[in-house]
Parts: structure tokens; sequence; C-alpha cells
């Protein structure tokens, strides 16, 4: 399966990958054939601002989980030149700004995982995961995703 004709198929598009924000990597690679992503946010064309249940809906939170986790195949392709290398998505940690009776932090990742269901199928794609409600992410950005994968053999750079 070539992950990038699955893409075209279903009119997802990486955007470029984002630009460091500190003293960091913005993947590193680890283990045997490991990457961690550092964590990125939604920004795509313009930044976005607020937190769940009081700025934005659930819903709306669910899309920005899908914008970050393409924050993080455009950075993960950035450092391994191909996702058709990508062997497992390992674990998936979603951030999510929300007000203290917001609730649904795990629905919210679920537009992360599932645009890595859709790419990369459910084998593979299905990571574990955590999804966490904190009080405020950098910039005031409503969600912030970080993942490890594992990819095939003789990658790692």
């Amino acid at each position: 399966m070539d992950v990038y004709k699955v893409m075209k198929n279903k009119g997802i598009q990486l955007p470029k990958a984002p630009q460091k924000g500190g003293l960091y990597e913005r993947a590193k690679f680890f283990g045997n054939n490991l990457v961690y992503v550092s964590g990125c946010g939604p920004v795509l064309d313009k930044p976005v601002e607020g937190k769940l249940g009081s700025t934005y809906t659930a819903e709306e939170g669910m899309k920005y989980a899908q914008a970050a986790m393409l924050n993080v195949l455009a950075a993960l392709e950035t450092a391994i030149g191909d996702l058709n290398k990508v062997k497992n998505v390992v674990k998936v940690l979603c951030f999510v700004a929300s007000e203290n009776d917001f609730y649904n932090q795990p629905f919210v990742a679920n537009g992360g995982t599932g645009i890595l269901k859709e790419i990369f199928g459910q084998e593979v794609g299905i990571p574990t995961r955590s999804a966490i409600g904190v009080n405020v992410l950098p910039g005031n950005i409503p969600v912030e995703i970080e993942g490890i994968f594992e990819i095939e053999e003789n990658q790692v750079r």
C-alpha cells in the first residue's frame, strides 16, 4: 500500500513541516527504528487560539486534532523522507486546552488518530494513546499532539 496514493484518493494533503518554536528537535531517532516527533499544534494556514468548552466545541477540537496530526506527519516525513517507511504508529499523546468542565478530550483526540487510520489502515495506524486536558498550551493553541513511530528496519538515518 502506498500511503501517498491513499492520501491522494482521500483528499488528504500534508502541510509544510512546522518550524521549531524553541530549543528542541522536531523528530528524534531512538532505540531500534523508532522516531519520536515533538508536539505539533493545529496551525495550518493561520494560527488558532482558544480552549475547548468555551471558544470551541468538541467537534471543532476534533478538526484541530486532525490538523495537528497532519503537522506531526509532515515533521515525520521530513525526518524519514517517505511515510511509506512507517511500520507502526506506536503511541500518540494528545493535549487538549480545555475548560475545567470539558470532559471530551478522548473524542477530540479521535480526530488525530482517525486520520492515522485513514492513511495507514487499522493495523498500522491505530496507536496506543492518551488524551489529556490541560489549562493552556503554547501560543494559546487548543490542541497539541506528539507521537512515536516505528519505521522499517535499516531506515534510520
